[in-house]
């Protein structure tokens, strides 16, 4: 895996938010996948359980914006950091750290740190 994999992947993830599409979200995981919503809960495991959690919380396309950058990637883990800004009313703003580690160009695990920033 190289850097431009993990930018790849991370471009999928943004169109499977603004879509929410189930095939959208699904071509994002590995079957026995693990997502980390936060860091200190349980994951959500497996492909099909994602994509359910997922669309359970997912925001509305336009809601938000979206920029990245990405902070390091080797031995197929990759860690970018985020900026989310959501245009709802009352507007918000969030800081994201992500680990993902990859297996080709799916996620086998995903966890994510976010914070809102203080208004």
């Amino acid at each position: 895996m190289k850097e431009k994999d993990l930018d790849r992947w991370v471009e999928k993830y943004r169109k499977a938010w603004e879509s929410n599409d189930p095939k959208d979200i699904a071509a994002l995981w590995t079957e026995d996948a693990a997502w980390y919503r936060r860091p200190d809960e349980a994951p959500v495991t497996g492909r099909e359980a994602i994509i359910a959690a997922w669309l359970e919380v997912s925001d509305a396309p336009g809601e938000t914006t979206f920029e990245y950058e990405v902070l390091g990637f080797g031995d197929g883990v990759g860690f970018v950091r985020g900026w989310t800004t959501y245009l709802t009313n009352p507007p918000g703003e969030f800081s994201n750290l992500w680990v993902i580690r990859l297996e080709k160009d799916r996620a086998f695990e995903f966890t994510e740190w976010w914070m809102e920033k203080p208004r």
